[in-house]
């Protein structure tokens, strides 16, 4: 056994163990020994033909998933079971796992016009906006887009708070794949009309035809899956579902409000195998992308506003997408109705009416850490007596800065830069400024910062 196979099959363990019960782990796989990968085939050895079986009825998914994860597409599976362990005497059992590499016609083109996928076609990728909070679910969509069930991604279990974005995200990669590849199922139905659908089924008798229909299903976007909680024949059925699909490599996509490890009420094989794929968050929108969803926002709706309208309600609006939306059209609504600009006034006013607005109190300290952590320094570096031009410069901005967002007197601002004089820190001031009006890099620099404080 290879170093680098040890630390691949390492890989491995470290997925199923965080996918299973402790004690479950250490029965079937922490025994296990990885002999060869070449060629695409990787042998592993076990205790017996009966642990070889074991795994391959209960824990084939799962070990399917980590070892593409780690391996990668097209690995193919196979046991070495011991029959005497005195001997050493074995024999090689191949597995019905096996990973075929993805194809790219492996969906047919022909349009399928008979399926009805539910999808909000206003929820597109273009219309979704980027940004850090939501970079790895966005990529990860995409990936799936591409090449949907055969992905690491399967499941794509995304989930964030109320408004952030995910059912926009879920319904975004749903289009993006009938757009790809026109004949494929794709369906969207959320958790509380699933379980309407299954109740109905289950009093009319017709669970089969039922199961048939989301077994057909190529790509399968469920919504809101926390609200399965509680419900166990739903949760049997969407057991029975899951396990169809994702063995037959069509993809499915899950939202809720929490991650898989706080989901409650729910059968611990099923919050298994939401672990199975990738687990993406979307955090609330910061203050760089809050403004830009207004700006997207404005330009598609031929809104006008001000710089300084903008950043007030990108400042105020912290928690939900929907809420930016919601106040864009308050705002658009008053105007109209009063035949008023859409000025700073009223945007307080809509704000007003749907958000606690909070003032965020501003402090020298503050900026000075900010400004210190931009840099890659320390904080006491810059009130220090350090003359060096990096310390200096990093010293002039924090100094700038607190003059502009803070009510510090200069006297109080020069006190925490390292008890600098009143004329210091105009000299500071007036540095800055005028570097500010030829050095784009600065320009960005302190915009950067500003957001960074005021977010």
């Amino acid at each position: 056994m290879t170093q680098q196979l040890q630390q691949q099959w390492a890989q491995c363990q470290t997925i199923l163990a965080d996918n299973m019960t402790s004690s479950a782990y250490q029965t079937w796989f922490a025994p296990i020994v990885p002999l060869q990968y070449a060629e695409g085939k990787l042998v592993l050895q076990v205790k017996s033909t009966f642990v070889a079986e074991y795994i391959e009825e209960n824990y084939l998914p799962l070990l399917s998933s980590a070892i593409v994860r780690v391996f990668g597409q097209g690995t193919r599976l196979e046991y070495r079971a011991l029959i005497d362990s005195q001997s050493g005497a074995a024999t090689m059992l191949p597995s019905a796992g096996v990973q075929t590499p993805v194809k790219s016609n492996s969906l047919p083109q022909q349009p399928n016009t008979d399926f009805e996928s539910q999808l909000n076609l206003v929820y597109t990728f273009d219309s979704f906006v980027a940004g850090e909070p939501n970079k790895l679910a966005r990529t990860a969509g995409l990936a799936i887009a591409k090449q949907p069930g055969y992905t690491a991604f399967n499941p794509l279990f995304i989930y964030g708070g109320s408004g952030v974005g995910k059912t926009h995200l879920a319904n975004a990669i749903g289009l993006q794949v009938k757009a790809m590849y026109p004949q494929a199922r794709v369906l969207y139905v959320s958790a509380n009309t699933f379980k309407i659908q299954y109740s109905e089924a289950a009093r009319s008798n017709r669970i089969p035809d039922f199961l048939n229909f989301y077994q057909s299903v190529d790509v399968l976007i469920v919504d809101d899956i926390q609200y399965f909680a509680g419900l166990k024949g739903t949760q049997d059925t969407f057991f029975h579902i899951f396990n169809y699909l994702q063995q037959s490599h069509k993809q499915l996509i899950l939202t809720s409000d929490r991650p898989p490890v706080e989901l409650k009420d729910l059968e611990e094989r099923l919050l298994t195998r939401f672990k199975w794929g990738l687990s993406a968050e979307i955090l609330k929108p910061d203050y760089q992308l809050r403004k830009d969803i207004l700006l997207s926002k404005m330009r598609r709706d031929g809104i006008t506003l001000s710089d300084d309208v903008v950043d007030f309600i990108a400042q105020n609006v912290r928690d939900s997408v929907r809420d930016l939306e919601g106040i864009l059209a308050s705002l658009l609504a008053h105007s109209t109705l009063t035949d008023k600009e859409i000025d700073l006034a009223l945007a307080e006013q809509v704000v007003s009416r749907i958000v606690a607005i909070q003032p965020k109190v501003v402090t020298v300290d503050m900026i000075i850490s900010k400004v210190a952590k931009h840099y890659g320094i320390t904080d006491r570096s810059i009130t220090a007596q350090n003359r060096s031009r990096e310390i200096t410069q990093a010293r002039h901005i924090a100094t700038y800065l607190s003059k502009q967002l803070t009510n510090s007197s200069l006297s109080e601002i020069g006190f925490k830069m390292g008890r600098r004089t009143h004329a210091t820190v105009l000299h500071s001031v007036q540095i800055v400024k005028e570097q500010m009006e030829f050095d784009a890099v600065l320009r960005q620099h302190i915009q950067q910062l500003e957001n960074a404080i005021m977010n």
